[in-house]
């Protein structure tokens, strides 16, 4: 996986979950506009504080949490 300086994540925003460089703008959001059918121009146009490269370290960050593997441990 590349590097994701631009996914950032703190418990006191957004309830943790996965931002934009400190904003209030989730992956998920991003994400989800691009699955909606969205276009990376239409985004930025939307979120005008937004960069193209914070859309694609989204999406990267997406697909490495799609691919990541829970592994269920005996108890003890």
């Amino acid at each position: 996986m590349g590097q994701l300086n631009r996914i950032t994540q703190a418990p006191e925003m957004m309830g943790g979950k996965a931002c934009i460089r400190g904003m209030r703008v989730t992956v998920g959001t991003v994400v989800g506009q691009v699955g909606a059918g969205h276009s990376i121009d239409e985004i930025l146009a939307d979120y005008p504080y937004l960069e193209r490269e914070d859309i694609m370290q989204a999406l990267r960050y997406a697909a490495w949490l799609a691919e990541e593997r829970e592994v269920v441990l005996a108890s003890a």
